[in-house]
């Protein structure tokens, strides 16, 4: 298994990022998918249990199952691929992450945990504080 990482540019919080994906879903009739010109080349890894991790205003904030990489031909008739993601946004532990143009593959032993591995009802806690707890070594 092996997972993607990318920014999620212009995105305030996680709860953005859903709104948004489902603002597209509504109007393309598509399920969630990010769009990108470079064909990860180590699919079969990928597609055996991946997500991909969202950067959130330099924070590792969510993370999202990767279902397909589907080989698309843009409008203006260049290759292209989508991430066909599963619908559910899974909010992570916060972690600091630098900016980085597209994306990067991230190992399993790199990924922060899901908030609701770690207990029920922190992946509800607002960001802010999780992102403050796990600085201060509670999270």
């Amino acid at each position: 298994m092996l997972h993607l990482i990318k920014l999620s540019v212009g995105t305030e919080d996680v709860e953005d990022l859903a709104a948004w994906q489902a603002q597209r879903r509504a109007r393309t009739g598509k399920p969630a998918y990010h769009r990108t010109r470079m064909t990860p080349r180590r699919r079969e890894e990928l597609l055996d249990g991946g997500s991909i991790y969202w950067v959130i205003k330099g924070q590792i904030l969510a993370r999202q199952g990767l279902l397909d990489i589907e080989a698309v031909v843009d409008a203006q008739g260049r290759a292209d691929n989508h991430l066909i993601l599963d619908d559910k946004i899974i909010r992570t532990v916060p972690r600091a992450h630098r900016p980085f143009q597209g994306w990067r593959y991230l190992a399993p032993k790199d990924a922060p945990p899901d908030l609701e591995s770690l207990g029920a009802g922190l992946a509800d806690i607002p960001a802010e504080m999780a992102a403050e707890l796990h600085e201060l070594g509670l999270l």
